[in-house]
């Protein structure tokens, strides 16, 4: 299976952002892509954290879904929807939260991020608890026969998480990684992430300066079960497209059964 990670440099406008995903999401099937995957925030990075409330929509209601739906559907695609702002129990929080829809339409799987973003570096602090609720459960889906592994940005920093997916044969890792962070540890968490679960990663990310004046760091990438980064596009709107070799995976796990080999 080819599958795709596009990259977005998104922006306040909602249907500006929805055109962009849907142009990228075309370009990966012109490029022979089943599966592709969107970044976190896709469809909305506003100026505010707050912003995301005005925008958040039911589960299987509201623009950002019916997009999503028409995409896959038309496209005959599997799409793992980056994030989008889903009303959560209360009202001044949303969940941050994954939607995977097939070539169908049809919504296959939900995946609310778990572990939210916080620094305070004694100058300046951000908490995306204050505007996010927590999501609590670890969630896969099989995409014919490819076992994926759901997880959201800030996620990948937390290993225990991508076990609790094993056996799988790619890990999903949507995300908006500031520059600052990107540039010392996306590749080498994601690499990593690969390395110790024995299968690929597609990590589809943020990537440019952005009219909010964020700068995410983007190189979405997609990675092999030796660690090796099969596509990358390194800053700006693009897609990343490899494909998934089943025969690669079973030489990886044959010649370094480490996954046989856990003992807690």
């Amino acid at each position: 299976m080819k599958i795709a990670a596009c990259q977005m440099v998104s922006g306040p406008d909602l249907g500006a952002n929805l055109v962009a995903a849907s142009r990228l999401l075309e370009s990966a099937v012109a490029q022979g892509a089943q599966l592709a995957a969107l970044p976190e925030y896709f469809c909305l990075m506003g100026h505010h954290d707050s912003d995301k409330l005005a925008y958040a929509e039911t589960l299987g209601h509201g623009p950002i879904q019916a997009m999503l739906s028409r995409a896959a559907r038309e496209l005959r695609l599997w799409i793992i929807g980056g994030t989008l702002p889903i009303k959560a129990d209360t009202p001044d929080r949303v969940r941050n939260t994954t939607l995977v829809f097939s070539p169908s339409g049809e919504v296959v799987a939900r995946y609310d991020k778990i572990h939210l973003f916080a620094y305070d570096n004694g100058r300046e602090s951000y908490d995306e608890a204050r505007v996010l609720e927590p999501g609590t459960q670890p969630t896969a889906f099989d995409a014919e026969q490819l076992r994926v592994g759901l997880s959201v940005c800030y996620d990948l920093r937390f290993p225990e998480l991508y076990r609790a997916y094993n056996p799988c044969e790619l890990l999903a890792v949507p995300a908006a990684f500031t520059y600052t962070t990107g540039e010392k540890h996306w590749e080498l968490l994601l690499r990593a992430r690969a390395v110790e679960n024995q299968c690929y990663v597609i990590a589809p990310a943020q990537g440019g300066k952005h009219e909010n004046d964020r700068r995410t760091w983007g190189h979405s990438m997609i990675v092999d079960p030796w660690g090796e980064v099969l596509a990358v596009v390194p800053e700006g709107e693009g897609v990343a497209c490899a494909d998934i070799d089943p025969a690669r995976l079973a030489q990886v796990r044959q010649q370094l059964p480490a996954l046989a080999h856990r003992k807690l």
